[in-house]
């Protein structure tokens, strides 16, 4: 009897104000939802339903905050925004890629963070931005 544990293949999230459908290929070359607002290099992703709350609430736009599940097309790799410079490791299991991501759904129900959090975390980066510091480094 195989007493290995079964890998699960991770679901990934695209936090976004993005209005897409089933099928859709989030690409770069488009500008940046975050910082500077210039072209994406890489576009991002996570095993966490928290980490793709942040990226629908913390996207610059006016459309409404969504979080789709996608399917990576290529390699996919560490976020270095988010790790070993800033946390050790991975815990956000946050990732980029230079490959296209297709939506294959979207989650409807999720919880925002509050409004005293989202200031938190908005104050925090335009601390960082009034410094010089971008939000996404390629």
């Amino acid at each position: 009897m195989n007493s290995d544990p079964i890998e699960e293949t991770p679901i990934y999230y695209h936090g976004t104000r993005a209005d897409l459908k089933t099928g859709d290929l989030i690409e770069i070359g488009f500008s940046s939802n975050y910082g500077t607002k210039r072209k994406a290099k890489y576009i991002y992703l996570s095993a966490t339903l928290e980490a793709a709350t942040w990226g629908a609430e913390l996207a610059y736009g006016e459309g409404k905050e969504r979080i789709y599940i996608v399917e990576p097309t290529g390699p996919i790799e560490d976020d270095p925004n988010l790790t070993d410079k800033k946390f050790p490791g991975n815990p956000t299991r946050s990732y980029r890629s230079q490959y296209p991501f297709k939506v294959t759904g979207e989650v409807t129900e999720w919880q925002g963070h509050s409004p005293k959090q989202l200031k938190t975390m908005k104050d925090h980066l335009e601390k960082l931005r009034q410094q010089g510091i971008e939000a996404i480094e390629d």
